[in-house]
């Protein structure tokens, strides 16, 4: 199995990060994907191992989980993907990781 793709990102870029990683997949990212998205991420705590939020995103050209934590004290979120099925998608993942934590 391939390892997971790890970072954070700022909080206000997690709707585009899931956007374009969604694309990537080929999953529909919608709406209501985002409002369970939104609502799950709420309590979360990256200091504790039960408080993390995770979402699969199954698309036509792979399924993934993406697990998501608030960091404390700050308008961070960390990110970790698995399920990333080739190094092509494992980059661009990464590559979204390292572009939604400068801007």
């Amino acid at each position: 199995m391939a390892e997971p793709v790890s970072g954070w990102i700022w909080s206000q870029n997690l709707l585009p990060f899931l956007q374009l990683l969604s694309h990537y997949v080929g999953h529909a990212f919608d709406g209501a994907d985002w409002q369970t998205v939104a609502a799950g991420i709420e309590d979360t705590d990256d200091e504790r191992p039960d408080g993390w939020y995770a979402y699969p995103l199954a698309g036509t050209r792979a399924e993934v989980e993406v697990s998501l934590a608030r960091a404390a004290g700050s308008d961070v979120l960390m990110v970790t993907v698995t399920g990333l099925p080739n190094r092509e998608l494992r980059l661009r993942t990464d590559t979204l990781i390292s572009a939604f934590a400068s801007v």
